[in-house]
């Protein structure tokens, strides 16, 4: 049997300093962002999306990031899902990036909200015609009886748009944007003594700490 407290890896990545990072977070990210890529790891994009409901209740779920800038990291979904049904109870969430291949961590916090109904249009008739299909069959979060329901809505759409290669948006999916308040960056270092580089905004600018291990 496998004894799971015995599982451990030493890093031995190179020091991350204060003095080393960018003093804009969103410069810092995109230079791990680009490493990650440049590593051909499997979807760097890929980030787990914690939220809570009214009661403070956490729930978390992998998302894929889509779009960042100065005002935010975007994802999409469908509005009336279970994430989406907690950020409108409670609209803060926080984002993890988790690069073990490069023994990497980003964690970002924020408040969220939705994109404007044009961004998230042109970004959801960019997707293949059947992605749109299945965002526009799934229900998601709610129970399903059986598989077929899904599976007999896809064929109904199917014949429904099979002239055309652009489906409308649907009005309950569109995109969110998380407007960092606090970032963190996360290097695996030997011995547990991990670099933790915090950026947390204070009266419009970012202060840079160094967080313990």
């Amino acid at each position: 049997m496998i004894n799971i407290a015995d599982l451990r890896r030493d890093y031995a990545s190179e020091p991350l300093e204060v003095t080393q990072v960018h003093p804009d977070p969103i410069h810092q990210f995109k230079a791990w962002f680009e490493e990650a890529m440049n590593s051909q790891l499997a979807e760097p994009n890929a980030m787990t999306l914690a939220t809570a409901d009214a009661q403070g209740r956490p729930t978390a779920r992998t998302v894929l990031l889509k779009e960042f800038t100065p005002e935010g990291f975007v994802f999409f979904t469908n509005y009336e899902s279970r994430k989406g049904q907690e950020l409108a109870e409670n609209p803060y969430a926080c984002l993890l990036f988790n690069w073990l291949e490069l023994a990497r961590q980003v964690r970002i916090e924020g408040r969220v909200e939705k994109i404007a109904v044009a961004e998230s249009e042109a970004y959801f008739q960019s997707r293949p015609k059947g992605s749109q299909i299945g965002a526009w069959a799934s229900p998601q979060s709610r129970v399903l009886s059986t598989r077929q329901l899904l599976e007999d809505k896809v064929i109904q759409l199917e014949a429904e748009y099979a002239a055309v290669e652009v489906l409308p948006v649907p009005p309950f999916w569109g995109g969110y944007r998380v407007i960092p308040e606090g970032i963190e960056f996360w290097q695996g270092r030997p011995s547990r003594l991990h670099d933790r580089i915090s950026y947390r905004l204070e009266n419009g600018n970012w202060k840079i700490e160094r967080l313990a291990p």
